[in-house]
């Protein structure tokens, strides 16, 4: 099996599977990617109307419109292979380019979902592999103990070879511990809630994928957002979820390295070009070894473009 690699996606924003309108305006968006919700911003029993709506979306899919994602509901439920089962039998033109996978409590749930997907993909004619994986790997107190167990359990697996990326929540968890807060008096995380952050990028780094950053809920506090957003960034996650169009922008342009930051990574790669073979060269007065050249390779693989 043989996946093209994709470039990082800086901004995927989610939106309800049930409603043309908002569907509509993100569409407009400057988002990387949608993920269409069949999961929490859909009330039960819309759920057959969310999927039917989904469906439209994915079978008009205009030109240059941001990648489409679904996310379904959970693997430990039964629903999620109903959503799988209208997704996939619409046919291949129908299917999304991912599937966002909420609440996952272990690998193995990565793995039956994995195993389900490869026969659909067959059914459809579809390369095995071709529907990547974005996992929100800390919604539940087992996921968040079960995710440094991933890069073992998944190793060589066919479910690693669709994994796109991790991402974290904090919503669902808060729920779960029954928290009564996520941050403290200055807005900072809380210690619980910073240790899922932190598995989750250290995970998906272990993995090769991209670590991307969990939502910011305050879509109307501007400031906030791009505080998180430096942080993220700083720390070494690659994209970030968005819940409203308004924070798009904003992402794109925080993940989006300046042309600066470019220009010093071309230079970078030139200096080891011109030294085969070295483990550590000079630039600008000061010795670089491998770490400097694979942070360059990164700065020069990431999207270009604010949007």
């Amino acid at each position: 099996m043989s996946i093209e690699p994709r470039p990082s996606l800086r901004s995927l924003l989610f939106v309800p599977g049930d409603s043309e309108r908002k569907q509509a305006k993100a569409l407009a968006s400057a988002a990387d990617a949608l993920i269409l919700d069949l999961e929490d911003s859909v009330d039960p029993s819309h759920l057959a109307l969310a999927r039917a709506r989904v469906l439209a979306v994915l079978g008009a899919r205009p030109a240059g419109a941001p990648q489409l994602w679904v996310r379904i509901n959970p693997p430990a439920g039964v629903l999620w292979r109903e959503d799988l089962g209208a997704l996939f039998g619409a046919g291949a033109e129908r299917v999304p380019a991912g599937l966002v996978l909420p609440k996952v409590s272990s690998a193995l749930e990565i793995v039956e979902v994995g195993e389900q997907l490869q026969a659909l993909e067959a059914r459809c004619g579809l390369t095995a592999g071709t529907t990547r994986l974005l996992v929100i790997a800390t919604e539940t107190a087992a996921g968040l103990l079960n995710l440094p167990q991933y890069p073992g359990l998944l190793a060589g697996s066919a479910a690693r070879a669709r994994l796109a990326g991790l991402t974290w929540g904090a919503e669902d968890l808060s729920a779960a511990l029954g928290a009564l807060g996520k941050r403290d008096a200055d807005g900072a995380l809380t210690f619980t809630f910073q240790m899922a952050r932190t598995t989750c990028l250290l995970a998906a780094t272990a993995l090769g994928i991209q670590a991307i950053d969990g939502v910011y809920t305050d879509f109307r506090d501007d400031e906030g957002l791009r505080n998180e957003l430096q942080h993220a960034r700083r720390d070494g996650f690659s994209g970030k979820l968005a819940i409203h169009p308004g924070q798009v922008t904003a992402i794109n342009a925080a993940f989006t390295p300046s042309e600066a930051e470019r220009a010093h990574a071309r230079r970078v790669l030139a200096a080891f070009a011109a030294a085969p073979g070295a483990g550590v060269v000079s630039l600008d007065g000061q010795m670089i070894d491998r770490p400097h050249l694979l942070q360059a390779q990164r700065v020069l693989a990431a999207p270009e473009g604010g949007g």
